[in-house]
């Protein structure tokens, strides 16, 4: 299949929506109404769009990579200092509208609006049992899309009713983010009064998974009152693990802290390097190992995303976190006589939690490892739920004591507990909490950006420019929208 180049081309493209090699490329309208036509007849097709619907989930790797890219905990590494080079330009704060996978990013976001419309566009076709809850999780997953793009771009092109045609070209304007955050709290509304409290099936999301991705939407809205009634509603429905690492291991996917997991697989034999994202795996494992690996444990890859020796060495020392999210390459070699080679940008640290693991890919080994990506995990709600309780003047003890569950289990020992901290102080703390805790699961850019220190803290960040990427060029050529500010 080849790349798509534009929103318009891209949502053109979605035919049976269930599998990327189910996607034809074609321009007339034609095909699209006899699509209509013939889908959405019976239970099954409802069932297989819904599935393509979240297998967009699958490709939103780069997402979780310039998280941390992009912030102060990792250099971009890989081969050489033009080795995928927007992946560089975005480390070094030098991006600019042609940039590869910032139009990844794009292209792929609007698919996944582009399938939860196509279902939307036909939900009054039929009718079956459980079809309400089906569209919770339509709902749900627009509501992700739709904030990712915000994250990422800002202002958006807002479109809800149904996938977009050739005849809509040239139509396109970028809606406020406050409308597009209206939109995505709408889609949660509704997807938590259809969703089920828990599903049969891993990887669904249910009417928790809503709640929390409710209360991240308005806090990232300053919306701290709204935000932590959100959040009451998980509170005790999920658990910390005991042991911090164990929930990176294969063993610990989809486990008791799990709140929202993109699920992966190793059992695809098929690819294409023109299309690295249309196997079941995950395609950003690879990235992140060490290059020339001969060793146990883990296997080799491509050096990218490398944590920095200052990120390494701001862990207390009693912070079980740090090994489990930092491998030290070095020290790892001397204790099992493992060998590896140096790639750019070599710190001497690797991302452990997603990090290529012995045994744990098939077919095209490169494109199919089977790690998830914890997208929300309940230490995260935790920790929003606090820091949307310290904000908003409603309850700082409580807020205090949701970040004391998360940090004893970071260093397993009460004596850590934080005391009589209050108000900004406790701010403080909350957000330096998140640093550790989330390290590497791709939320420390936007952390950094929504709580105003990404300027004082992101080397070559400019305030007023950098807060968003730029819309590729390709959009801003063939639909006319216009481009964020200082690029």
């Amino acid at each position: 299949m080849k790349n798509f180049k534009t929103i318009l081309l891209l949502i053109l493209v979605t035919s049976l929506l269930n599998r990327c090699t189910d996607h034809v490329d074609y321009e007339a309208i034609e095909g699209y109404q006899i699509t209509s036509e013939i889908y959405f007849q019976q239970e099954a097709d409802y069932d297989a769009a819904l599935v393509g619907t979240y297998d967009v989930l699958q490709w939103l790797f780069f997402n979780i990579q310039l998280g941390a890219i992009a912030s102060d905990l990792t250099l971009a590494g890989g081969e050489s200092a033009t080795d995928y080079i927007g992946i560089q330009q975005i480390d070094d704060m030098t991006h600019y509208p042609e940039n590869n996978v910032l139009r990844q990013i794009w292209q792929f976001l609007y698919e996944g609006v582009n399938r939860a419309n196509y279902m939307q566009q036909n939900k009054a076709n039929i009718d079956f049992e459980g079809k309400e809850a089906m569209y919770g999780e339509v709902y749900f997953l627009r509501a992700y899309y739709y904030f990712e793009l915000v994250k990422f771009f800002g202002d958006v092109p807002l479109f809800t009713e149904a996938r977009l045609t050739a005849g809509d070209a040239g139509t396109l304007v970028r809606a406020p983010k406050e409308e597009v955050y209206a939109q995505i709290e709408l889609d949660l509304q509704n997807a938590i009064a259809s969703l089920p409290n828990s599903q049969s099936q891993e990887g669904r999301v249910n009417k928790y998974t809503a709640y929390s991705l409710l209360g991240k939407v308005l806090l990232y809205q300053d919306k701290f009152s709204e935000s932590a009634e959100a959040f009451d509603n998980v509170i005790g429905i999920y658990s910390l693990v005991d042991d911090y690492g164990d929930q990176f291991l294969r063993f610990g996917e989809n486990g008791s802290e799990s709140v929202f997991e993109i699920q992966y697989s190793n059992q695809s034999n098929w690819y294409d390097w023109g299309c690295a994202h249309c196997s079941e795996g995950n395609y950003a494992i690879i990235m992140n190992g060490p290059r020339g690996w001969s060793g146990p444990e883990y296997a080799q890859g491509w050096s990218f995303n490398v944590p920095t020796a200052e990120f390494y060495n701001s862990f207390h020392p009693d912070d079980l976190r740090r090994d489990a999210t930092i491998l030290d390459i070095e020290s790892f070699a001397s204790a099992t006589g493992a060998t590896y080679s140096e790639g750019y940008d070599h710190t001497g640290y690797f991302n452990n939690k997603y990090i290529p693991r012995a045994g744990e890919s098939g077919g095209q080994t490169e494109l199919n490892y089977l790690t998830n990506f914890r997208i929300i995990r309940y230490s995260d709600v935790l920790l929003m739920a606090a820091e949307a309780y310290n904000r908003s003047g409603i309850n700082d003890n409580l807020a205090l004591n949701f970040l004391n569950q998360v940090r004893v289990r970071a260093f397993d020992d009460n004596e850590f507990e934080l005391n009589n901290l209050s108000g900004s102080d406790l701010t403080q703390a909350i957000w330096e909490e998140r640093k550790f805790e989330l390290a590497l699961e791709g939320h420390r850019f936007f952390d950094l950006v929504r709580t105003g220190l990404a300027s004082s803290t992101i080397q070559g960040f400019i305030e007023g420019k950098h807060e968003v990427f730029p819309l590729p060029q390709q959009e801003i050529d063939i639909s006319g929208l216009t481009q964020n500010p200082g690029y």
